[in-house]
């Protein structure tokens, strides 16, 4: 990408009707495409070219401005740039989170998987899911997790590795004799455990991880 920031979208309309977030995908291709000495030194009140706002959108700068200063907010808080430190004035850097953007879709990629954070993540699921996750391979994601869901209970509940699916979730969550049911517990309650994992087995949990995957999705 080359020329200004306004190559990007040469007419007003989208620079006053889009969100911030949907701004700074392509903005920071842009800055991302400039010489490295510029991208280590930029300002937020002078990264765009003032000069070209009479030619492309006169009686907008006003609004304009305001929009760039939206896209550049939200691109701090989310890590994206950083002040320049030392540095008198507004000086601000791309981060190495901000360079890994090098295009609009990599900005989509990451505003999907920050709607699912790691660190909430159980360590097992995390090594064999993210890299997926991120990849957008969220079919293979959520299959690549339920079946650490399945190994993880068929080693809790010390079972062979022919037991699998429904037959394992059944034996393992059984209300009266099942391992991993938590013998403190109403009957109600385990019961109503016992249910929601032999609908299906492990099939039934991928229903539901769909289910709670779908705004990411």
């Amino acid at each position: 990408m080359s020329g200004s920031i306004f190559s990007i979208f040469p007419d007003p309309e989208p620079w006053l009707t889009l969100e911030p977030e949907e701004l700074a995908g392509p903005i920071l291709e842009y800055l991302n495409s400039l010489p490295e000495k510029d991208r280590e030194m930029l300002n937020p009140h002078n990264f765009p070219i003032p000069q070209i706002w009479k030619d492309l959108f006169r009686n907008k700068e006003k609004e304009i401005t305001h929009a760039l200063m939206e896209v550049w907010n939200w691109m701090e808080s989310q890590g994206m740039v950083a002040r320049v430190p030392g540095a008198r004035g507004d000086w601000y850097f791309i981060t190495r989170k901000g360079s890994r953007i090098k295009k609009s879709s990599d900005l989509d990629k990451y505003r999907k998987a920050s709607q699912l954070p790691k660190q909430i993540l159980h360590p097992v699921i995390y090594e064999r899911v993210w890299p997926a996750f991120m990849r957008g391979e969220y079919d293979t994601a959520v299959f690549q997790a339920f079946r650490e869901v399945e190994v993880a209970v068929r080693d809790a509940g010390g079972f062979p590795l022919t037991e699998v699916g429904t037959g394992l979730m059944r034996k393992a969550f059984d209300s009266s004799s099942g391992p991993l049911t938590d013998q403190k517990l109403p009957p109600a309650e385990k019961e109503s455990l016992a249910h929601l994992v032999e609908g299906n087995g492990v099939q039934s949990l991928q229903a539901v991880a769909q289910i709670m995957l779908a705004p990411v999705i």
